[in-house]
Order: C-alpha cells, then structure tokens, then sequence
C-alpha cells in the first residue's frame, strides 16, 4: 500500500511498506526525505523534482544578496569585507573576517566606540536567513537589552562576513560583548537558519571555543522572537561573568577535588 505524508512534503511514501504506522509516525516528525521510495533503481519523479526545487532554493539563498530595503529598515551601517563578489567569497573565507579599509573608516566614523553591546547582522551563506529572521529578531534583543540597562552600540550590517569578522568590530570599537547573526549554510530542507555568535572581549584571533552560540533560529527551529530573549539572558549572563564560550561553561560549574 502507498499513503500521503501528512508534512508539507506531500510525497507518496513507501508501497507494501511493512509497518505502515510506525513509517507514518517517522515521517510526521521530520522533513527530510525518508521513506519515499524508488522507482526501480531511480527516485520517483515527483522526489526528484521536490530535491531540485529545494537545491535551488539552497543556491538561491548562498548567492542571493540581503535586500537593501531591509538593511535600512532595520537602521543598519552598511558595511564590507575584502570580499568582491560571492565567487570570491566562496573560495577565500579568510577574506570575510575582516573589513575593507574604507569600512573601518565608516565603523569609526559612524558608529558608537566602548559599547557594552556590539550587534553585528551580516549575510553569510544565507541571505534568505537574514531576511526571514532578523526583523524579528532585532526588535525582540534590542528592547530586552534596553529593558536591563544594557547599552547597545551602534548596529552594523556587513556584506560578504564571516562569523570571525565580529572579532575585528569588536576590536576596532573596543566593545565588551559582540554578537554577530548570521546566515546558516542552506540544508535541502532548511535555507532560512540564522546562528548567533556571541564573544566576550572579543579580538582578531579569538578561538571558535571562546565563543557562544545560538543556531537553528527560523520558523521551523527555535522562532527568532523566542531567539531574541534567550539572546537577551546569554547576554546578560555574559557581562555579568565577563565569560562566553566555554569559559562561561567552566563558570558554572562547581569545582569538586577528589
């Protein structure tokens, strides 16, 4: 027998399947593609037309670029790596983790130095993630920060970054705290995911482990409303212990000699 899946999929499953229920049960909590069947040694046509949709989307995401429009609705400081185009930014990662030389310019000339809080929104692999999630997002951290007395700098977008350009704003701005939103790598099923990375102190070289994060944050993951308060707590808990990444781990725990 062949049945529907009940997720958005909508895929005819698997025929003379030997336990109808139980595949119904793991095809309800997942949207990758299991149980979907073949066509002799090939995929059927409507799975392979679904996979193709998909990868398209994940492409279209990775070399899209975030809408202008966006950018300044959301009272961002347009900013840039030493990237030139996404070809490069494919191929030369170390290029997005720092800022062109007129960009420095901007964040000194146009942005608030020694803040508590430096925000940092840039595209990464995902310019769909940015603009899916971070009108929402935005709103939700900078009110609770505010809410605490927590004093956010001046927000910066930057196109073509990497993760680690927080590093160099945070170090050019001299901030305590940096958080940086960013575009996740497209999965086949998941082209809207944004991760947020936060540093304490943060400079250029700073470990990947010394970093907290945050990932998975879309409608189909952890919704970025609900993303922005625990962003607010792990903030706050940050700069009260001067820690992230795995030393604010360390903090918490208890030190027991044998």
């Amino acid at each position: 027998m062949s049945f529907k899946n009940n997720s958005p999929r909508e895929t005819d499953l698997i025929e003379d399947c030997t336990d109808e229920e139980i595949l119904r049960h793991i095809v309800d909590r997942t949207p990758t593609r299991v149980g979907v069947g073949r066509a002799g040694p090939r995929p059927r046509t409507d799975s392979l037309l679904e996979f193709r949709a998909d990868h398209g989307v994940a492409r279209d995401a990775v070399l899209s670029h975030v809408d202008s429009d966006v950018i300044q609705e959301l009272d961002l400081v347009h900013l840039e790596t030493r990237v030139v185009d996404k070809d490069q930014y494919l191929a030369r990662p170390d290029l997005g983790r720092e800022l062109a030389a007129n960009s420095i310019d901007i964040l000194h000339d146009q942005c608030e130095h020694e803040p508590e809080v430096q925000v940092v929104v840039a595209d990464g692999l995902s310019s769909t993630a940015v603009e899916m999630n971070a009108p929402e997002l935005l709103p939700v951290l900078r009110d609770g920060l505010s809410d605490r007395d927590i004093e956010v700098g001046t927000p910066v977008f930057v196109e073509y970054g990497r993760v680690n350009v927080m590093d160099a704003i945070s170090e050019e701005l001299d901030a305590d705290c940096c958080i940086i939103l960013i575009g996740e790598r497209p999965g086949l099923k998941s082209a809207e995911s944004l991760s947020a990375y936060l540093a304490y102190g943060s400079e250029r070289g700073m470990p990947t482990a010394k970093k907290s994060v945050i990932s998975n944050i879309h409608d189909g993951g952890l919704p970025p409303i609900e993303a922005g308060a625990e962003l607010v707590d792990l903030i706050a808990e940050m700069l009260e212990k001067e820690a992230s990444g795995i030393d604010l781990r360390e903090d918490d725990r208890e030190f027991k000699p044998d």
